[in-house]
């Protein structure tokens, strides 16, 4: 199998009211991953079931592999599409067992193939010996495995998963995700996840689709989106940031925490974004901030800290093992470019 490039144009879809989908463009290289990351609401499942061909655009145009499935004039039946789905509840066969389940829907000479069964459920990371289990005899990671099996057998060329991780467990979540991707890579599918989980979307994916209200509000790479967000509010959608006020001049920066270097130059008012991790506490020469509180969340911890003219406080992302204690007085740091915004 071997995946095949989506593109999206122009796709407005709506049910009788305000557009769900609002001209929305969006292109995925064969054999690409990409995430549609968004609240709530906000339209990602009904893209999804747009490229299905669940549901019928309003107008736009979706092309896979280069084939027109939906232009206004031409509407490609869903089981015709060579696209796998996957819910969010695996929506898995109670009363047939795990090879009926992946077997469901294909031609009858290859439902007797017990050697693929076993080859999909390895493929996604599972034993052959479930193959005779039931739905409810497995656990939550263990049944979304089994429904992206079924997905994989009918060899499609694009894989749509609808939020399949979210009602499992942090460690099993994580597990099930990495087996997914294995096993979509293994397959050469093209992927679309649509999540809304920051770091899930993050890690998950070589394209993100941040989408608010219908519209994709920035659609670049993982490591560009959350270093380099084209307005504050996708900053501080994928993750903690803080907004400080501020007075630049070319290359440099003056604000609460002193005077920084900017990523890009520019002169005038402007907004600096600061994540967590950015501020670096140590004995450098810095600022001088006051710990006010900390917040252990495993390998890492969050320190707030007060800050001469930032009366609600700053929040630093330190490591566990390096962690100062409330009352201390620290030095502040921040190595490295931040990122700047027109005055809000």
């Amino acid at each position: 199998m071997t995946g095949a490039g989506i593109t999206v144009t122009g796709l407005t879809v709506g049910y009788g009211g305000p557009p769900v989908l609002d001209q929305v463009d969006l292109k995925v290289r064969a054999g690409g991953t990409t995430a549609v990351l968004g609240p709530s609401g906000s339209g990602k499942t009904t893209l999804l079931r747009a490229i299905a061909g669940f549901v019928q655009p309003t107008h736009g145009r979706i092309e896979v592999g280069g084939e027109v499935l939906t232009d206004g004039s031409v509407l490609v039946a869903p089981e015709r599409r060579g696209v796998g789905y996957v819910r969010q509840d695996g929506a898995l066969f109670p009363h047939l067992d795990v090879k009926g389940n992946i077997m469901f829907g294909l031609p009858r000479a290859e439902r007797r193939r017990a050697t693929q069964v076993g080859a999909l459920l390895e493929l996604v990371g599972l034993s052959p010996d479930l193959a005779r289990r039931r739905p409810d005899e497995l656990s939550g990671g263990q049944q979304q495995r089994v429904a992206l099996a079924r997905a994989l057998a009918r060899e499609p060329d694009v894989v749509l998963l609808d939020e399949p991780f979210s009602s499992l467990d942090t460690a099993l979540r994580a597990a099930t995700r990495e087996a997914t991707l294995a096993a979509l890579a293994e397959r050469g599918a093209t992927t679309v996840l649509v999540t809304h989980d920051q770091a899930e979307a993050l890690s998950f994916a070589d394209q993100v689709a941040v989408m608010f209200d219908g519209r994709f509000a920035q659609v670049d790479s993982p490591a560009t989106l959350y270093g380099e967000p084209a307005t504050p509010e996708i900053g501080r959608f994928l993750g903690d940031a803080v907004l400080l006020t501020g007075s630049a001049t070319g290359a440099v920066v003056d604000c609460a925490l002193g005077r920084l270097t900017l990523a890009e130059p520019v002169t005038g008012d402007v907004q600096v974004m600061v994540r967590p991790e950015q501020l670096v506490l140590g004995d450098e020469a810095g600022l001088t901030a006051r710990v006010v509180s900390v917040t252990y969340h495993g390998p890492h911890a969050m320190v707030q800290l007060a800050v001469p003219g930032h009366p609600s406080g700053l929040a630093a992302r330190v490591s566990s093992h390096r962690t100062p204690r409330p009352g201390d007085n620290v030095q502040v740091t921040v190595p490295g470019p931040v990122r700047s915004f027109p005055p809000g």
